[in-house]
């Protein structure tokens, strides 16, 4: 399916084309993808950051045909683009009812519809089934397109990059939950929020649990050099395999980690300082 060029209209299959936003970046790759599914009425996923020049391809990809705008979760690189597209077009607003306060998110997300686990939208040609997915954001939705088993992820799984996980809001046991989810659904495909069609679906989620256990037996092991540690002498220990510049950002995954394990018995925080206990190992 080519490389991503922002603004270019790729299309993923005969019912569901790709257009992405013009924000690259570390945290976000080639930019936000935003997804238009249909052939008569149509809906959106993910209208992207605010910006001028994705609004004005997204509406020439739509034109007066769009019903439907559903949000996977409220990070600011995927909802903020709702409001000028809904004024615009007078499309539905849908997405999870609740927005996280802290401190990463759009505030100004209120859905028209909320959706919760399992909520069915028929859009006449095509159905799309909510999946609460929580982990990389607490109020993070994953939509089915029921008939082609085609998952649009958001932020759940990305091509060619980890998620990262952010406490207060992101949870490191919430998101393995909801990777191993995925295993239970048929699957052809997923199409993530950033990044190309992953068509291995299900050896991707496992590739994804894998990874996350490898860096959990890390974190535990890097105590057996510093017991106890804060977290910013564990990060160059535990994320010894990123660059430098990563290391910012992996310190919240890091965070995430010992959080986890905190609620499992395996370690104990005082006072910004972590510890392993054997006992608990």
């Amino acid at each position: 399916m080519g490389d991503i060029v922002p603004g270019v209209i790729a299309r993923i299959n005969d019912l569901v084309i790709r257009i992405t936003a013009p924000n690259p970046g570390m945290m976000t790759g080639p930019g936000t993808n935003s997804y238009v599914v249909g052939k008569e009425e149509l809906a959106l996923i993910d209208p992207g950051p605010e910006s001028e020049t994705h609004l004005s391809a997204l509406l020439g990809a739509v034109g007066k045909r769009l019903r439907w705008i559903f949000c996977t979760h409220t990070h600011l690189d995927h909802s903020p683009g709702a409001r000028a597209l809904k004024a615009a077009t007078g499309a539905q607003l849908l997405g999870f009812a609740r927005t996280p306060a802290d401190g990463r998110q759009d505030p100004d997300f209120v859905p028209d519809q909320a959706l919760r686990d399992g909520d069915i939208v028929d859009c006449g040609g095509f159905r799309l089934r909510a999946v609460h997915t929580p982990g990389h954001a607490s109020n993070h939705l994953c939509y089915l397109l029921e008939g082609q088993a085609l998952l649009f992820t958001g932020d759940h799984v990305m091509q060619g990059s980890t998620v990262v996980i952010s406490p207060p809001d992101g949870d490191m046991a919430a998101y393995l939950h909801s990777l191993e989810r995925l295993l239970s659904f048929e699957l052809a495909a997923l199409a993530p929020g950033h990044g190309l069609v992953i068509e291995t679906p299900h050896e991707e989620a496992r590739r994804l649990i894998a990874h996350r256990l490898k860096r959990e037996r890390k974190v535990l092991d890097a105590f057996d050099r510093r017991n106890p540690a804060h977290l910013d002498e564990l990060l160059p220990i535990v994320y010894n395999d990123a660059h430098p510049r990563l290391h910012p950002v992996a310190r919240r995954s890091l965070h995430a980690h010992l959080i986890k394990l905190q609620r499992e018995g395996r370690v104990v925080e005082t006072e910004g300082a972590w510890m392993r206990d054997a006992g608990g190992c």
